[in-house]
């Protein structure tokens, strides 16, 4: 037993120290557990944010410059008045994301009971604000004309009165959201890459062989893998949640994070001997490359990360639960979102440790195999 410790804790220390070399790896790690999350943090939410607006005011009546005015931050920028003819140049050139025609005499046709009709052209390259954006105009413009034909501002006093309250996200930052999935992501992605390009590596530099002859197992060679990257990622996730989470954006954290690294170490169980087996299936970093795209988009697509898992398909919703991912991001969801605690998340955790278990045992004899074929 002390011999088999030792030989995994030598190996361990190998890896490290191949991973250290290399500076690809180290600057692929740094980038997504550091800048990768600001910017997806940072960057412009699917919501309507500063959308470019222009407006062609062919009446210019007190109430075509009322319209105008409802118009402000942080939904849209403030209003540019174009030309007519500016219109079809400006929308090619994707200068704006909304032109708003007023046609002449408006105003006019409003007073005399007639129902004229408002233009709105869209950029719909831009879909993330399109849809949103139209829907925020319609209503706008309804508003103003309402309380210009009424000459008053309505205030409908309901018999009911419903207060909305964000739990959890009170003013529902997108960014807080965008952040911390980042994080759940990077260490799904980053934990097969570094599993599996170490385990491509030597065999690429022919040092798998120089293994082969040493007294160690097979068992111990792909143990002190999935130890040292598993803990590697551990590390850099902790840091991330700490420096980049806490301290960069302010994001508060209210479940324990000491639960939550539990929850990714038994994660990093699972993918890092997803990645051994990955590796051994594929003949060159670049087949490893494109079989990672083929599993890491569906799990991260379909684990509930991105959308929520109840708007899936029951089908999918079934399968998705033999994948290590689903398991993850419910509960660090819960943990990092709502403080849940160890009686809440412990089904996911034993899901984990199952899953987990299945993968080291199947990839352990995939990886025997494939050492068994080069001696």
């Amino acid at each position: 037993m002390t011999s088999h410790r030792s030989n995994i804790w030598r190996l361990g220390q190998k890896e490290l120290w191949s991973l250290w070399r290399d500076p690809v790896m180290l600057l692929l790690i740094f980038y997504s557990f550091s800048l990768n999350i600001y910017v997806a943090a940072t960057s412009m939410p699917e919501t309507l944010h500063k959308a470019p607006i222009a407006i062609v005011d062919e009446d210019q009546s007190p109430l075509s410059g009322r319209i105008r005015s409802a118009f402000y931050l942080p939904y849209f920028l403030p209003p540019v008045q174009i030309s007519l003819n500016d219109v079809d140049p400006a929308l090619d050139a994707g200068t704006y994301s909304f032109v708003l025609n007023i046609p002449p005499d408006y105003q006019r046709d409003v007073l005399a009971g007639r129902t004229p009709q408002i233009q709105l052209s869209v950029d719909a390259t831009r879909i993330s604000q399109a849809f949103s954006g139209a829907g925020y105009i319609s209503q706008i413009v309804a508003s103003e004309l309402n309380e210009f034909k009424q000459h008053h501002r309505i205030n409908t006093v309901l018999p009911v009165d419903l207060v909305l309250r964000a739990r959890f996200n009170p003013n529902l930052t997108s960014s807080w959201f965008g952040s911390v999935m980042e994080v759940i992501n990077s260490v799904t992605m980053i934990s097969i890459v570094l599993t599996g390009a170490a385990l491509i590596r030597e065999r690429e530099h022919g040092t798998i062989e120089h293994l082969l002859v040493m007294p160690v197992t097979p068992s111990e060679i792909m143990l002190s893998k999935v130890l040292a990257m598993g803990l590697v990622v551990l590390v850099a996730t902790g840091l991330s949640l700490t420096l980049v989470i806490r301290g960069a954006l302010h994001i508060p954290v209210e479940g324990s994070v000491l639960l939550f690294l539990t929850c990714a170490a038994l994660q990093l169980f699972a993918t890092t001997s997803m990645g051994i087996f990955m590796a051994t299936v594929a003949r060159s970093m670049p087949q490893f490359g494109l079989m990672l795209i083929l599993v890491l988009l569906p799990l991260q697509l379909l684990s509930g990360g991105i959308t929520p898992r109840e708007s899936m398909p029951e089908l999918v919703q079934q399968l998705m639960l033999v994948a290590p991912n689903t398991h993850f991001v419910m509960a660090s969801q819960a943990i990092l979102y709502r403080g849940a605690g160890l009686d809440v998340v412990w089904p996911q955790l034993l899901a984990l440790v199952t899953i987990g278990t299945v993968l080291y045992i199947l990839s352990l004899r995939r990886f025997r195999a494939t050492l068994s074929q080069l001696a």
